[in-house]
């Protein structure tokens, strides 16, 4: 049976809190009732754990947000109401976390919750932009509309997010190969070979004195660089649990090459998308512009958008505000301007997000031809090297016996 904290008032005014068990959260305010408490919060203990479904299922997390949004728009378009699709939902799945989820915001709807609310008790799966376009769509009786535009807006950014993954695992899975080969060669190979062409006597050449003082150094070297490693990241983990730690490490990393580009061009990506569908959906753009900037991945982009967005609620442009973060091209922010001057701000916004995705992954694709060519050209030429320090040394052995 789970368990409910509750705070409450007695009769007198006094305040009381504790946890009770009960069926449900119906019953458990039924409890308190009779008890002559006044109830002020009553949720179920463990947040949301609780949507754990009692047969040892694990709690719903945010990959299940889109697969949830199209199962209930599904149904939405089939004519259901919001309710009876999740109700329906929570009964027809039998397993996994997708049905701990729907009889999870089924019982909150089954308790008078709105929709909106009762996603909101599941902070770890919807965030508070899907949280606020469901609200509108129930305000507006328009929540058809709202969940398609959040499914597109979804999807769109876990293809985003697949693509991403696809372009760097080429260059990785080149580099892993490169370091196994030049390891062979450096770590096997060579400590092997040196005793042969000590016995047969003579002095290396320089190519092989340099390839056998390389690998040494490398061996030696080796276990202390792996002990760096290991107590870098531990000391950044560490300094990541305090947001001013998070905050400066990610100011950080928009100074590193490539990295902090492919950071700001993130955060550009998801400020406009976001923003774009919030106001597609009638949220206000004083509200949109405060969740757009929480999009933001890098805290440091994040803070500059924050001073953006109070720059526009004094009565500057929007278009302005951007261009003082130092993060937005100026062609995006020309396209903006004028979508801003013509009073189409949400669809001038999609457009100029689509293009951009469009460069993101052209610039993307390039930078992960050009890392896997440099890799590849930098193997060969390590082996290559390698290799001839080898046979250049067999060889002038040969030649003096």
């Amino acid at each position: 049976m789970p368990a409910f904290a509750y705070s409450a008032r007695t009769a007198e005014g006094a305040p009381e809190s504790g946890t009770l068990e009960a069926a449900g959260r119906r019953e458990a305010l039924a409890a308190l009732r009779a008890r002559g408490l006044r109830v002020a919060d009553l949720r179920e203990a463990g947040g949301a754990e609780a949507a754990k479904a009692r047969d040892g299922e694990p709690a719903p997390d945010a990959s299940l947000r889109l697969p949830f949004l199209e199962s209930l728009d599904d149904l939405v378009r089939g004519g259901l109401s919001a309710g009876e699709a999740v109700r329906l939902l929570s009964q027809r799945l039998r397993t996994g976390p997708l049905r701990a989820l729907c009889a999870h915001v089924w019982a909150r709807l089954g308790e008078g919750q709105s929709l909106s609310s009762a996603l909101a008790t599941l902070p770890a799966v919807f965030d508070s932009h899907t949280v606020h376009l469901v609200a509108a769509g129930e305000a507006t009786g328009s929540l058809q509309g709202v969940l398609g535009r959040l499914i597109r807006h979804f999807t769109e950014q876990a293809e985003f997010r697949q693509r991403l993954v696809r372009a760097m695992i080429y260059p990785l899975v080149i580099c892993i190969v490169a370091a196994g080969v030049v390891a062979f060669f450096v770590l096997f190979l060579l400590p092997r070979l040196r005793p042969l062409l000590d016995s047969l006597g003579g002095e290396l050449p320089l190519s092989a004195r340099i390839l056998v003082a390389l690998a040494e150094l490398a061996v030696a070297g080796f276990p202390a660089a792996l002990v760096a490693a290991a107590v870098g990241w531990a000391w950044l983990r560490r300094r990541r649990r305090t947001e001013a730690g998070r905050a400066a490490t990610d100011a950080a990393l928009l100074r590193v090459p490539l990295l902090g580009t492919l950071a700001t061009r993130i955060a550009v990506l998801n400020f406009c998308e976001t923003l774009a569908s919030l106001l597609e959906n009638g949220v206000t753009t004083a509200q949109a512009l405060r969740m757009a900037e929480k999009s933001a991945p890098n805290r440091a982009i994040r803070a500059r958008l924050r001073a953006a967005t109070d720059r526009v609620l004094e009565g500057e442009g929007l278009a302005r505000a951007l261009g003082r973060t130092g993060v937005f091209p100026s062609l995006l922010l020309d396209r903006i301007t004028v979508a801003e001057q013509t009073g189409n701000l949400a669809p001038g916004l999609r457009d100029v997000a689509r293009s951009y995705r469009a460069q993101l992954d052209r610039w993307l694709g390039a930078l992960a031809n050009t890392f896997s060519t440099v890799v590849l050209v930098a193997a060969f030429a390590l082996v290559g090297l390698i290799a001839f320090a080898i046979v250049s040394a067999v060889f002038s052995v040969g030649f003096r016996l």
